[in-house]
């Protein structure tokens, strides 16, 4: 396979880029009028019957196309051809690092920026940097993308009409795409696509650090961060930053609203989450358990965890010197070898040390003395 610099296709009429000539085709009919024609469930729009045809099986969830190779099915012939695609594929670069292989030696380029923590395309305007060039244009097509695209409720701005459409159900409650095992309404196809992957157990969607699997690509970059570090969400209230929203959210409250507390020792808590886990000190609960060894904790982190020593994972890398670990707590320690950092001062003869159980230990010193 050729590898190809990454060339974003530009509308003659707006001036508008897209990354692939499908994108680009279906925006051109917008700019004309008389041949529009509009799909009832989600008002995304196209220029000819054939392609509403083809576009309803998303909501129909018919899949016609069979992978001859594996017995997948797909929707339409041209994610069918994606696929088998990689039946097909010689994948002969490699990564001296995981041992992952790539078909082009620019798709190993850049997977090895996970590695190295090189971001070497950056946005002009903001300065911030990506891993690959696609990224960055993705950020940048966010980032100058018409006001018209923006949701009038919540002001969230997307890059396509069909992705607005979608996203305004979730205010109005509008759900008209329907699981056909179980019945649940979805508000998109996306979120209907990820619920399903509850009934088939499928994780397509692979760690090129780790190998770990899962459901969703928002999952996937979820998960990312752990290696990357990333922390995108930050306190406009003191600047502390977080890898996930949800955490911010809990964190915010400490600023605005009163700690929950616990009747029985006093402790307070960022959230009442943190103190139903904390409760199970005192009561003794603990209701996950490993199907390994049959050992209980008091919350699933911990279990999650724990199920490293079964299997081997070390999710988090080094990136000094590339040892992994499978408790970012152990490869923060580790980090402090490199960096020299003693955080843990003796109050009795001010020597200090990388962690606490060398700071408790030196004490015993003092003790006998």
């Amino acid at each position: 396979m050729l590898e190809t610099e990454e060339k974003p296709l530009r509308c003659d009429v707006c001036g508008e880029l897209f990354p692939v000539d499908s994108d680009l085709l279906v925006h051109k009919c917008t700019h004309n009028g008389d041949n529009i024609i509009k799909c009832e469930n989600c008002d995304k729009i196209f220029s000819c019957i054939s392609q509403l045809s083809v576009h309803k099986r998303l909501h129909s969830g018919q899949k016609t196309y069979q992978c001859s190779i594996c017995e997948k099915v797909f929707a339409y012939r041209s994610t069918l051809a994606v696929h088998e695609s990689t039946h097909a594929e010689r994948k002969t670069y490699c990564c001296e690092i995981c041992g992952k292989k790539f078909s082009t030696n620019n798709n190993l380029t850049n997977h090895k920026h996970i590695h190295t923590g090189d971001k070497p395309y950056s946005c002009e305007h903001c300065g911030k940097e990506f891993f690959s060039q696609s990224n960055l244009f993705y950020h940048k097509r966010k980032n100058t993308i018409e006001k018209s695209l923006q949701c009038d409720i919540c002001e969230k701005i997307f890059s396509y009409n069909c992705q607005l459409s979608d996203h305004k159900r979730t205010h109005l409650g509008e759900k008209s795409y329907q699981c056909d095992i179980c019945m649940k309404k979805c508000c998109n196809n996306y979120t209907l696509s990820n619920h399903k992957r509850i009934h088939t157990g499928e994780k397509p969607f692979q760690c090129d650090v780790c190998g770990k699997s899962l459901s969703s690509s928002t999952n996937l970059s979820y998960h990312k961060r752990m290696h990357t570090g990333e922390k995108p969400y930050q306190c406009q209230l003191c600047g502390k930053a977080f890898s996930y929203k949800f955490k911010l959210s809990n964190h915010v409250r400490t600023h605005t609203e009163e700690k929950p507390t616990c009747e029985i020792c006093g402790k307070e808590f960022s959230g009442n989450d943190k103190l139903s886990i904390h409760r199970r000190i005192h009561t003794g609960e603990k209701p996950y358990k490993c199907g390994v060894c049959g050992k209980a904790f008091s919350d699933g982190s911990n279990l999650i965890a724990h199920k490293r020593t079964h299997t081997g994972e070390k999710p988090y890398p080094c990136d000094i010197c590339g040892k992994a670990f499978s408790f970012s707590s152990r490869l923060l320690l580790h980090k402090r070898i490199h960096t020299g950092e003693k955080p843990y001062l003796c109050d009795i003869c001010g020597k200090t040390v990388s962690d606490s159980s060398n700071l408790s230990a030196h004490k015993r010193i003092h003790i006998w003395e």
